[in-house]
């Protein structure tokens, strides 16, 4: 009876041995399968932040460079046998493409004008003139004026700013004093405002309308000539300015000589009868 006994018990044992390690592997196993999400999440945070990145990344675009701002100037000679029909054709031209003529001076052989076009047209307006008369010279001309827009249109918004906490303080002030000070530095700052917005309007308003000009003549017009620079051309400069210096003192002269001589015969008369009349009284008194 001993030995079934021990028999049993050492089966006993073997199975409780074996029990506890499978449910210590299953609590091993369950705690790194609790343990393996955190690490799994961290992970995929990478990856995931990476695929948000990436797409931003790919998807990024170039910033896109702002629209230039340009102040569109041209000029052109124009040859013709009948000068005031060819500025009629110019101005009619300029309101055809919604432009307006300014200023204008014109006779049968030579004259002038000026139109204002958009600036998107000035170019075909341009061409059209071949049909006018005969072009001699076209010159057309670009400054940009970006930054100058930019600055402004930033100086104004500050100037707005400005002028708002102005209001608000004006509107809290107590004493006639504050109210006396904060309303001259107001209308300074208004002021200041409104030129900056004039100096917006002109700016804009030259981008968006070209300036042309058109010089019309019956003969070709003589192109400008190149300035010369050297020695002689510098000499001849500096004869011509002292000659001008010299002109300008003769007129001078001229000019002051009348009254010179109104003014200076009575002035010696009178010196000389004063200086004579006490020659006369040194002689007497001397006898």
């Amino acid at each position: 009876m001993g030995r079934p006994v021990l028999w049993v018990g050492v089966a006993l044992l073997a199975l409780v041995s074996a029990g506890c390690s499978n449910s210590s592997k299953e609590m091993s196993g369950s705690a790194a399968l609790d343990a393996a999400p955190p690490q799994a999440a961290q992970q995929k945070a990478p990856q995931q932040e990476n695929a948000k990145t990436e797409p931003n990344a790919q998807g990024v675009q170039p910033v896109q460079q702002q629209e230039r701002q340009l102040v569109r100037t041209a000029t052109v000679d124009l040859r013709s046998d009948d000068v005031l029909k060819a500025i009629g054709q110019i101005k009619d031209r300029a309101q055809a493409v919604g432009g307006f003529a300014g200023q204008e001076n014109s006779t049968e052989e030579r004259g002038s004008v000026t139109v204002r076009v958009p600036s998107s047209e000035l170019d075909r307006v341009v061409r059209d003139l071949a049909s006018v008369g005969e072009v001699t010279r076209s010159e057309v001309r670009s400054e940009d004026v970006t930054d100058q827009l930019v600055d402004v249109e930033a100086r104004i918004a500050t100037q707005k700013a400005s002028v708002e906490r102005l209001r608000v303080l004006f509107e809290r002030a107590a004493t006639t004093a504050e109210i006396a000070q904060i309303e001259s530095e107001l209308t300074k700052r208004q002021s200041e405002l409104e030129s900056m917005q004039r100096r917006s309007e002109s700016l804009k308003g030259k981008v968006a309308l070209a300036t042309l000009t058109v010089q019309v003549a019956t003969v070709p017009i003589a192109p400008p000539e190149p300035e010369k620079a050297g020695f002689l051309s510098a000499l001849a400069g500096g004869w011509n300015a002292l000659l001008a210096v010299l002109g300008g003192i003769l007129i001078a002269v001229g000019a002051v000589l009348p009254f010179a001589v109104a003014l200076g015969v009575p002035a010696a008369v009178v010196i000389y009868v004063l200086r004579r009349r006490k020659r006369v009284t040194r002689m007497n008194e001397a006898t």
